[in-house]
């Protein structure tokens, strides 16, 4: 078989339980090394879900899933390493509250990446001007906003040089004025090229980030098109309620 995508995330047949709750119900997918893919959808649908089965936040009830053509195992040293690969930021920022930004920034590169300080230290700095606020360098994070923390939280996620991020509702626990610093770090990563999945509410950032777009349901892929397409000419009834109810209110 020649595949001559560079898929670098392929699922299939995700199929995750919790208990009697069927979280996922057989999703396949794969992304495109390069592409962001917004995955979109009503709460309870397996966004989330999905998104954390691809690190091994949630052990997949079956299915399979392959980064960079390596199929997880969930055995902890290969899990380690390609973690190690993937960034993830959350909806809630999980700074450790006793460390300045940089430092919030320079540990995992040190314990996981086995970086020197000084080395850590230059790409934390780099990373905290690639987020717009090297001037909090030494700031901690209950002096930071909620936009400044999860930009905080981008920057120690790219600081392991990953090559995939995946952003869970990023914006969510945000107030209004602060969604945007995050999404436009967000817009610029995109821009640079890096894979990116990114479960999201952000219609906008969707429209003009995403290359692909996401609706699930009931913890099903049922559409996956360009922006244009799944904005502009939903196929599914599901799909059109969704929009009309959140583009509408």
């Amino acid at each position: 078989m020649t595949d001559e995508k560079d898929n670098i995330i392929v699922i299939d047949k995700l199929y995750k339980y919790f208990g009697d709750v069927k979280a996922l119900n057989g999703v396949s997918l794969t992304v495109e090394r390069g592409k962001v893919v917004v995955v979109i959808g009503p709460s309870g649908s397996g966004k989330s879900t999905m998104l954390r089965c691809i690190n091994h936040l949630e052990t997949p009830t079956s299915g399979e899933i392959l980064i960079d053509g390596e199929k997880l195992t969930g055995a902890p040293k290969q899990l380690n390493d390609i973690r190690a690969e993937i960034g993830m930021v959350f909806q809630l920022f999980n700074l450790f509250p006793h460390l300045t930004a940089l430092e919030n920034v320079t540990l995992a590169q040190k314990v996981v990446r086995g970086r020197s300080n000084a080395e850590a230290t230059e790409i934390a700095m780099q990373q905290l001007r690639h987020v717009g606020i090297p001037e909090k360098a030494d700031a901690y994070p209950r002096k930071l906003s909620g936009g400044q923390q999860q930009r905080v939280a981008i920057a120690r996620a790219l600081a392991m040089n990953p090559k995939i991020m995946l952003f869970d509702e990023p914006t969510s626990a945000l107030d209004p004025e602060m969604i945007k610093e995050v999404l436009d770090v967000m817009l610029d990563l995109a821009h640079e090229g890096m894979t990116m999945v990114c479960v999201s509410h952000e219609m906008g950032f969707a429209r003009s980030a995403a290359d692909e777009v996401i609706f699930m349901d009931d913890g099903l892929i049922v559409e996956h098109t360009t922006p244009e397409g799944l904005f502009n000419n939903p196929q599914h009834d599901r799909t059109r309620l969704f929009l009309s109810q959140i583009l509408h209110h």
